[in-house]
């Protein structure tokens, strides 16, 4: 997969993945997206992955928010640290165990459309240039970004496309 390097790479990829996430996705039948995939795997449903970009859609935007006003965000989330975010998606998978497949699905696409708006709101300076912003450490904003939508929808993607081969 190829990583975006531009304001516009960025918006075309995010866009492109999330859609073709949700076009898959929208494919199988509302039985089948409630399916449960195979043991193994923490996301065991379509609604558990949606559930899973949403919530990091959420992270995204409290560090901009908190970097952006000139503090040190807690990253990935308070209480845990880079090395532990397998406990943070444990404890993201468990909260919302409630939500149905129709929630996870207006969730999702809210924050597509929140961090979107965010791309869009920055030069392609502001979102490349390392270091521009200390909450940043010593990447750039884009990075972060990246990782929150083009990155993680070709991931969810393809953990969904696997979990409805074996379901």
């Amino acid at each position: 997969m190829l990583r975006p390097k531009t304001k516009e790479e960025l918006i075309e990829m995010s866009t492109v993945n999330f859609h073709r996430l949700i076009e898959y996705i929208e494919q199988f039948s509302q039985t089948d997206q409630e399916k449960e995939f195979r043991e193994g795997t923490m996301n065991r449903r379509i609604r558990d992955v949606l559930c899973h970009l949403h919530h990091w859609h959420l992270l995204m935007l409290d560090w901009y928010r908190e970097g952006m006003n000139g503090n040190k965000p807690s990253m990935p989330a308070e209480g845990y640290t880079w090395k532990t975010t397998p406990a943070l998606n444990l404890w993201i998978f468990e909260s919302y165990q409630e939500t149905s497949l129709e929630e996870s699905k207006y969730l999702v696409k809210k924050g597509f459309s929140n961090l979107q708006k965010l791309i869009v709101s920055h030069s392609n300076e502001e979102l490349f240039t390392k270091k521009l912003y200390s909450w940043t450490g010593t990447t750039s904003l884009g990075s972060y970004l990246i990782s929150a939508t083009s990155s993680h929808y070709e991931w969810a993607y393809n953990l969904i496309k696997k979990g409805m081969k074996t379901s």
